[in-house]
């Protein structure tokens, strides 16, 4: 997993940034403002970073352009905004970041931008440009493609599969909380054991998947692979 610094004024907003991060095994550093993220760039020497344009004291972009003249810009950097306008997020990408993220950030956008900056890794070691679409919206700078990979060979590695045999000769409670545990199981460990991802794709609340799991008595420490 990827050390990530998280850069915003908005206490909220680092909050939820670094617990859906956490959730997914990254460790995060955080800073309110420029001179803050300068220190935690120099302490800790992040993977990547997601960086806030307003801030009070000197806004992202001025900080991204100081760290592109100095050298420091060694590693991917996510700008996020909510009120910026296209000819930032242009300014912004020329400079050196990776991609634009305009806020609110939906989690589904998070997860995929951060997955492909790590992926992608220095963005001075990168010739060709972050794939996105020509659209008047900021986010649309970020092209994401879906591809799933198989590796038939492991298939049996992999734990619960997507085809399960079950008992009908049960009474109708008993038939749905083993389909259920079965279910839930599936998802787990196709997500590595992510709580996030997994209320993502369930459409469940978190408290109220954790509560159900609970109730079907899932061992979460099963369901993450090594």
């Amino acid at each position: 997993m990827a050390n990530i610094l998280v850069v915003d004024d908005e206490l909220g907003i680092r909050d939820l940034l670094c617990d859906i991060l956490n959730d997914e095994g990254h460790t995060v550093e955080l800073a309110e403002n420029a001179a803050q993220a300068r220190a935690a760039r120099h302490r800790e020497r992040p993977d990547l970073v997601l960086l806030d344009i307003w801030m009070p004291d000197t806004d992202g972009v001025t900080l991204l352009k100081e760290w592109s003249a100095t050298g420091a810009l060694t590693m991917p950097v996510i700008m996020m905004s909510g009120h910026a306008t296209i000819d930032t997020a242009v300014e912004a990408t020329r400079i050196g970041a990776l991609a634009f993220l305009e806020k609110p950030i939906t989690l589904q956008k998070l997860l995929k931008a951060v997955e492909q900056g790590l992926a992608r890794g220095s963005p001075r070691k990168q010739v060709a440009p972050l794939p996105g679409l020509m659209s008047p919206r900021v986010d649309s700078l970020i092209k994401v493609s879906e591809i799933v990979g198989v590796n038939h060979e492991a298939v049996a590695d992999l734990g619960p599969q997507s085809t399960q045999n079950f008992m009908l000769d049960k009474p109708l409670r008993e038939g749905r909380d083993e389909y259920e545990k079965a279910y839930f199981e599936f998802h787990l460990t196709k997500e590595n054991g992510s709580m996030t991802r997994v209320a993502e794709k369930t459409g469940l609340e978190r408290t109220h998947l954790y509560r159900k799991l609970k109730q079907l008595g899932v061992n979460l420490s099963r369901t993450k692979r090594n």
